[in-house]
């Protein structure tokens, strides 16, 4: 059993899912969205830290799962998103939670099947495989995906350790 925390960071928004995996299943726990107000920029980050600290301490993950930085449309906003980001790794690092990163073209293969699926393909899936009775916010899926995302790999990884042999590029 692992509770697994998992982030979509952002500077204006910062979405955040906890799942509980259980061998292949996957079991929605909570989720939400950090709404940071028009305030500077170290303002925001002091906010990120807190709300992830406060999230770490209510739910106790052993694990946490972020998304990677990508090349957003300038480098400010690419800056602004990397800052944030460190802001809910430091948080997790000062609980001691390990600390894992995936870039968001894995997370949609992982969830969706799809490396280029968009917002609304992820909420149906992420709303699908987690049962939910309703459709989670985008930056929450977003933040539950990352979490499966991560059990997902933790699961691959688990598979080929125990795997006895490789024949043909199979495991036996």
């Amino acid at each position: 059993m692992a509770l697994i925390l998992g982030v979509d960071p952002g500077s204006r928004k910062t979405g955040f899912g906890i799942i509980n995996s259980l061998g292949s299943k996957n079991h929605y726990v909570a989720s939400g969205v950090i709404r940071i107000p028009e305030v500077p920029l170290a303002d925001r980050l002091k906010i990120i830290f807190d709300s992830v600290t406060e999230i770490i301490e209510e739910y106790c993950p052993q694990e946490m799962a972020i998304e990677h930085v990508f090349m957003a449309k300038s480098a400010g906003s690419a800056l602004k998103l990397g800052q944030a980001r460190g802001a809910a790794i430091v948080a997790a690092v000062n609980q001691d939670l390990p600390v894992s990163e995936y870039e968001a073209r894995k997370v949609k293969q992982s969830v969706v099947g799809n490396g280029a699926a968009d917002k609304h393909q992820m909420q149906h899936m992420i709303k699908t495989l987690l049962k939910l009775p309703a459709t989670p916010q985008e930056d929450a899926a977003d933040a539950l995906g990352v979490a499966m995302c991560h059990a997902n790999s933790q699961q691959h990884l688990i598979r080929v350790a125990s795997a006895r042999s490789f024949r043909r590029g199979r495991m036996v």
